[in-house]
């Protein structure tokens, strides 16, 4: 598929036209087979040509693109040689990924095997997410353990999730002063999850969806694998363009819109109760489904923690709001229990959509959340003071060591959406991982390809000592005396 869908045909094949409407349109501008070559590979690294696709051949890419079959050949010949394509006589060539490299998204742990080769595990500054926080989880345990053998004795299948832990997320969702019961609440393996079903259930291939731009790069991936077009609403460090979202919202009339309203990922920034009741309007007059996604609420550092959004509709008004949310931030990523909040109707067949993947969640997990979401109000201040000694400390780092990039201090949330000044973000994500630090190029988060190069996002949940490292090896890594060569130009793809 074009328009920024990830390209997976039913026979794994990508044609000549569907390739060339990707690339872009000033490809074989510059030096004719790298450039072509350098396209393809992005547009692999990125998930937009999906892995095992078979390529167009080579005279029929050449046509397509109005360029000699050996400009086609030497980039095939450069993918090789690069470990982003194979091919065998009779069957063609293959997009794969080299040895060593991740999909996009499926970034490497600290510790897990390492960057480089003289064994050095790396600095992850890509993942927003903390440690567990002390002692909170080895509680925990010692809570669930007696009390699983009582639950041993069932089937152990809760599709929607365990009663008493339902129980306590709708009451946490109450006293946040959002009347919610438990059937209104579906238990997830993690907020990921919950988004990835509820667009199984209201999209089908091809449907508008509106999302921000930038947004949650993993929500941009499941949207993409779901072959939806994606329009945008712009968010910037003013924060969001409303009239454009309002617009955006009326022409395109959207089967679901996806937004980070609470110290949203990736700019921190936090949307205004008056934008959210425009929000909650707007959606509602368009029938569009409103996916918000919590995930982040609780990281409150310079704020109070803002109500849900939903609140703020009048009775009866909020029925297209969909909330999705985890203890990944507040508590541990390894953890993974998310929900649903929605209607009682939309629970039920987002659970049977569930029980055709999962059938249900892990029971141990959930055991051990019910003590953790039970002591969020007594653990969550010592973790936001935490995180805002952390924060401090990136900020020193930076304006130590790369005082010509710039940043905006959010309110809350977990990282620093940092400019460079110049579009070098995905050469600079590479040279840096040649140093041992992993980041998350501005590219990753945007709706359209090729865009927020000229960004990064640096979460501060890592210890002081370990984030002024990483930053000093990243600004070695932009200094180097050696230019970063800019991203090549994409095309905006407009759903």
């Amino acid at each position: 598929m074009a328009n920024g869908r990830v390209v997976q045909t039913a026979d794994r094949t990508i044609g000549s036209r569907q390739l060339a409407a990707l690339l872009p349109a000033d490809v074989l501008a510059r030096p004719g087979y790298r450039a072509l070559a350098e396209a393809v590979r992005t547009l692999i690294l990125d998930g937009r040509i999906a892995l095992h696709v078979r390529l167009p051949a080579e005279r029929e890419l050449a046509e397509a693109v109005g360029a000699s079959r050996a400009t086609v050949t030497g980039a095939y010949d450069l993918l090789r040689e690069s470990g982003y394509v194979r091919s065998r006589r009779g069957s063609g060539t293959w997009t794969e990924l080299p040895d060593g490299h991740g999909p996009v998204g499926a970034h490497l742990l600290v510790g897990s095997g390492g960057y480089r080769a003289d064994g050095d595990p790396g600095i992850d500054l890509a993942i927003a997410a903390m440690g567990a926080p002390d002692q909170a989880l080895t509680e925990a345990l010692a809570w669930a353990a007696p009390r699983l053998p009582g639950l041993a004795h069932s089937p152990g299948y809760h599709p929607f999730g365990l009663p008493d832990l339902r129980t306590a997320i709708a009451e946490r969702f109450s006293r946040r002063g959002l009347a919610t019961r438990p059937e209104q609440i579906l238990v997830t393996a993690g907020a990921q999850q919950a988004f990835a079903l509820v667009v199984s259930l209201l999209c089908g291939a091809g449907d508008r969806v509106v999302t921000e731009n930038p947004t949650y790069a993993n929500a941009l991936d499941a949207l993409r694998h779901a072959r939806l077009r994606t329009g945008s609403i712009a968010v910037s460090e003013a924060g969001w363009d409303m009239e454009i979202a309002e617009s955006t919202l009326r022409q395109t009339v959207p089967r679901l819109a996806y937004v980070i309203p609470d110290f949203h990922n990736p700019t921190g920034a936090l949307m205004p109760e008056e934008q959210r009741l425009r929000l909650l309007s707007a959606t509602r007059r368009t029938g569009t489904w409103l996916v918000v996604d919590e995930t982040i609420a609780d990281i409150a550092l310079d704020v109070p923690a803002p109500a849900p959004l939903a609140s703020l509709a009048p009775r009866g008004g909020a029925d297209h709001v969909i909330t999705i949310g985890s203890l990944s931030k507040t508590h541990w990523g390894g953890l993974r229990v998310g929900w649903v909040r929605a209607t009682a109707k939309m629970i039920n067949e987002l659970t049977a959509v569930r029980v055709s993947s999962d059938m249900t969640g892990s029971v141990l997990d959930q055991l051990v959340a019910l003590p953790l979401l039970d002591g969020l109000e007594r653990t969550l201040p010592a973790r936001l003071a935490q995180l805002r000694i952390r924060r401090e400390a990136l900020v020193r780092s930076l304006q130590r060591h790369t005082p010509e990039w710039s940043w905006q201090l959010p309110p809350g949330g977990l990282s620093l959406w940092v400019d460079l000044g110049e579009p070098v973000s995905s050469a600079l994500a590479e040279r840096a991982g040649a140093c041992g630090v992993h980041i998350g190029r501005g590219a990753r988060f945007g709706v359209d390809a090729g865009t927020f190069e000229h960004r990064i996002r640096i979460p501060y949940t890592l210890p002081p000592q370990d984030l002024d490292d990483g930053i000093r090896r990243l600004a070695a890594a932009f200094h180097d005396g050696v230019p970063l060569t800019p991203a090549v130009e994409r095309p905006h793809w407009v759903a």
